[in-house]
């Protein structure tokens, strides 16, 4: 069993993570930005069925600071870096998001290596390989990379950049440490507690009728806990060394399938789910104006599908059935208690 430091450890994906190292018998150490949160992360593990108890530690460590890492990675024999820079508002430069991002990622990358960590595990995006491009008729896969001098927004284009100067890093400066990427698609699954990711809040827009219309756009969708799988077989298996893998189910899915799933599984549950689809020409003039949806304009219209196969032949990765995932999704957030 092997000592993991994972970042960000309130975060989303993070949290289902630790719950996947803790099962299979790691210890885990992970990084807040602030202790007070340490209680929520472990409230959050909870809720999730584990109680790590001391097979778990938590240190302060910011991506925009120096201090903490070098505490962070001590002893770890792996790294899951999941932690992103996240804002609460539209950001008013590109830089707000991109800047934090690829500094953070090296200074994680630098405090694993002379600490003697064996492989760094990096949650990248789908962002970082299907945006920017023309339109096409075959998935996007692990050859494809993100073309951040098109019109993208800036969280692709922080995921890009922070990917591509991981890569760097390790081929040049990296003296043996290993890196693997995950590259999801939308992550939707069960909920831990009140944050999660922007595709879950989709979900739960439609559910409480705060979306009045559908986007029409068409993207992959995985479920947080295969999403987690993979970053333990991405950690562990030889193959996985120096390579990426998209972590998607199945083929797309435009927004208005995933609302039908919805009405079709949860009943009278789904009544307030949209069932028009706006049309393309009005998403597109409204996300130029709107500063909630210009980070979506780059989609508006587009069918953004992308293709497994590599993990599910490297790594024998084995996605459950997008429907499932959708239907436990809306589940969980049907039993959050109102905000």
């Amino acid at each position: 069993m092997a000592n993991v430091l994972v970042t960000g450890g309130s975060g989303y994906i993070a949290s289902w993570c630790m719950l996947a190292l803790l099962e299979a018998g790691h210890t885990v150490r992970t990084t807040v930005r602030n202790l007070d949160r340490e209680p929520q992360v472990r409230d959050m593990l909870r809720h999730g069925g584990a109680d790590p108890g001391d097979r778990l530690s938590v240190v302060r460590a910011d991506l925009q600071s120096d201090q903490g890492w070098d505490e962070g990675v001590a002893g770890c024999d792996y790294v899951l870096h999941v932690a992103s820079p996240t804002l609460t508002q539209v950001p008013r430069s590109d830089d707000e998001m991109v800047r934090p991002a690829v500094d953070g990622a090296l200074r994680v990358l630098r405090a694993a290596r002379d600490a003697g960590v064996r492989r760094v595990v990096l949650t990248s995006a789908i962002g970082a390989i299907a945006y920017g491009h023309a339109d096409r008729d075959t998935p996007f896969t692990e050859e494809d990379w993100t073309d951040v001098d098109a019109d993208i927004a800036p969280y692709q284009k922080s995921k890009t950049l922070a990917e591509r100067a991981a890569w760097e890093f390790v081929n040049g400066d990296g003296t043996g440490l290993e890196l693997v990427t995950v590259n999801p698609t939308g992550v939707l699954g069960p909920v831990l507690g009140p944050d999660y990711s922007p595709s879950l809040g989709a979900i739960a827009q439609m559910l409480d009728g705060s979306m009045p219309a559908l986007l029409p756009f068409a993207s992959g969708y995985v479920d947080v806990r295969d999403v987690a799988a993979l970053h333990l077989l991405a950690m562990t298996a030889p193959a996985a060394a120096g390579e990426r893998f998209i972590a998607t189910s199945g083929h797309s899915l435009w927004l208005r399938e995933v609302a039908a799933v919805l009405r079709d599984r949860l009943g009278p549950r789904a009544d307030k789910v949209p069932t028009r689809e706006m049309p393309v020409l009005m998403a597109r003039g409204l996300a130029r104006v709107n500063p909630q949806l210009r980070t979506m304009r780059a989609l508006i219209g587009r069918n953004l599908d992308a293709t497994s196969a590599k993990a599910e032949r490297v790594l024998g990765w084995k996605p459950r059935p997008i429907e499932e995932t959708i239907v436990d999704t809306a589940e969980s957030l049907l039993a959050l208690p109102p905000r």
